[in-house]
């Protein structure tokens, strides 16, 4: 159960999300939230849901990019890209699946 308190409410002062995306997302979706406290509480779950969701996607590039070794790059300097052969195992880990439109494929 989800206790309330005013200290854990301001520490999460450097979420990603913005308050105006987020309601209005709400506000799309039919949900009038007048309070800026539920606001803010849904914006730092789907900052979480986010950070989730690139989290697994870089653990399948580190495994993908870990079976093509290549000796010419450092470990440490190495630079991942997000690409959607990544995203689309993490994303459906989550039960959201993506598709190619058919003129890709």
């Amino acid at each position: 159960m989800f206790a309330y308190s005013e200290d854990s409410y301001e520490s999460y002062d450097s979420y990603e999300v913005p308050d105006a995306v987020t309601s209005a997302y709400l506000n799309s979706a039919g949900f009038d939230a007048s309070d800026p406290r539920i606001v803010r509480l849904i914006s730092l779950a789907a900052q979480k849901f986010i950070c989730d969701i690139a989290n697994d996607a870089l653990q399948h590039c580190k495994v993908r990019s870990s079976n093509v070794t290549t000796k010419s790059t450092k470990t440490k300097d190495r630079r991942f890209t997000l690409t959607m052969e990544d995203l689309a195992p993490a994303l459906a880990e989550f039960g959201i699946t993506v598709r190619k439109p058919p003129y890709y494929v």
